[in-house]
């Protein structure tokens, strides 16, 4: 429970849309939470933007509407806000600070937890091994999300990212141990909450999911809590209850603009691209709260996404939370113009913890191979299309157009899937070697004999694309 101060300010200078300007203030810190007490007994909430000799700035959670500054008690907590945490959390759907939203009662622990959190020690790190089964072809096969991983989605306006990000939230699972998935949308329409909402209620009515909404017409500060809201309830159920937990955060770009935005509220010095100074050390506050603790059954894994403005990868968003994390899944324009879905560009994407998650004791015993091979083709493939470009397709070799049939039909039956298509590690492998099936044994030389033995059996009368031969 929070222990408000006894002592109630009543002295508020201006209130101007969402800040409060209060004074005479003494003992108050950054990001103390803060009770409004109206003076119909109404009660509203905020944070604690800036404190200067006395005047504090208070970002106001629900609006000021209604609000006579004349006529208002502010109470300050001494510390930052705090919410319950525990199992409690599962099944319910809450806005961006964990208001429940569905209905239900406010959720009640006998514990509670800092949203700001910490970091994991990294001495207490135990380094990621198993994987989390996606469900999704091109993801499980050639980028393995492993427990513990941060891996970010790169995409673009207009891409189907959102539609992937809930459909790995609707099928995640590893192994058949307790596994749960905590949503957190940042700055979303209402027509893309309802779509969230909707497509997670079979995982939400199971108890396996915390859904935690912030729409873009919600106050700005709310969107810098919700992934701090979200983390702190997936680090109780990880290392407290032992639970494996899946944290999908989307759009890390609408936080990072909010972040701006009350930057420049605090009068703070603005760099590149008028974004705070400090953003790469408060995304990595965030990202680096997943992991394994040596000792502790749990797993927090986060999967952030973000968009790139203008396809930018250069943008300050992608480009340091690149530095943070361990990899990233590229999506591409020109695959989601051909019309397949997810548009995964295989090339631009990597998984560096993809390794310890992946072999015979996890997933297959060619996993690694066969994935390190289909790349090898697809950059020769890429070669040969740029190739095309200068000399025209009537020049190439007959084994330059088995490359671009391989191309195509990576594309076509490797990446291409349905929104709830869901494919097992052995499905997916099966996919790539009949993908890699088109090329003659001579050019698959990464692929040890005794896998080509094992697994390279292309059946007759078919063809790779899917078509009849």
């Amino acid at each position: 429970m929070i222990r408000w101060g006894e002592v109630e300010y009543t002295a508020v200078r201006e209130v101007h849309g969402p800040l409060m300007l209060v004074e005479g203030v003494s003992g108050v810190g950054w990001d103390e939470y803060v009770r409004i007490t109206l003076g119909g007994g109404e009660q509203r909430h905020g944070l604690v933007l800036d404190i200067d000799r006395g005047l504090a700035v208070v970002q106001l959670l629900e609006g000021s509407s209604g609000m006579d500054p004349t006529n208002v008690r502010v109470a300050f907590s001494g510390s930052p806000l705090r919410v319950p945490v525990g199992p409690e959390w599962l099944g319910r759907v809450c806005n961006g600070r964990g208001e429940p939203v569905d209905g239900g009662p406010p959720v009640l622990a006998d514990t509670t937890a800092a949203v700001n959190g910490v970091p994991i020690n990294p001495q207490w790190r135990e380094p990621p091994a198993e994987p989390v089964r996606t469900g999704v072809g091109a993801v499980d096969g050639l980028t393995t999300l492993v427990r513990g991983q941060k891996l970010p989605i790169f995409s673009v306006a207009g891409l189907p990212h959102l539609e992937l990000a809930v459909q790995i939230a609707a099928q995640a699972s590893t192994g058949g141990e307790s596994f749960n998935v905590v949503f957190a949308g940042m700055g979303l329409t209402r027509v893309d909450a309802d779509f969230v909402r909707d497509a997670l209620d079979a995982r939400s009515a199971a108890s396996e999911l915390v859904l935690l909404l912030n729409t873009a017409d919600d106050p700005v500060i709310e969107r810098l809590l919700t992934p701090r809201v979200a983390l702190t309830i997936a680090e109780d159920l990880a290392f407290t209850h032992g639970r494996h937990v899946l944290v999908v955060m989307t759009d890390m770009t609408a936080y990072a603009e909010a972040l701006r935005e009350v930057s420049s509220a605090r009068g703070e010095t603005p760099a590149r691209r008028a974004y705070p100074g400090y953003l790469y050390s408060d995304l990595a506050s965030l990202y680096e709260r997943c992991g394994r603790i040596r000792g502790l059954p749990g797993s927090v894994t986060v999967l952030p996404v973000l968009t790139m403005p203008a396809g930018d990868i250069t943008h300050p968003v992608p480009d340091l939370t690149g530095y943070i994390t361990e990899g990233q899944i590229v999506l591409s324009r020109e695959t989601h113009a051909l019309g397949v879905y997810p548009p995964f560009d295989a090339l631009a994407s990597l998984s560096r913890l993809m390794r310890k998650g992946v072999g015979a004791d996890r997933t297959r015993l060619d996993h690694l191979d066969v994935a390190a091979q289909l790349l090898a083709a697809l950059a020769h493939a890429r070669q040969v299309r740029e190739l095309v470009d200068l000399i025209g397709e009537s020049a190439l070799s007959p084994m330059d157009r088995r490359y671009l049939t391989l191309d195509d039909a990576f594309r076509r039956r490797f990446v291409d899937q349905g929104r709830d298509e869901l494919r097992s590690f052995d499905q997916t492998l099966d996919l790539a070697w009949a993908v890699l099936s088109v090329l003659p044994r001579s050019e698959l030389a990464m692929l040890p004999p005794s896998l080509l033995d094992t697994f390279l059996v292309p059946k007759a009368g078919s063809d790779p694309t899917g078509e009849s031969a």
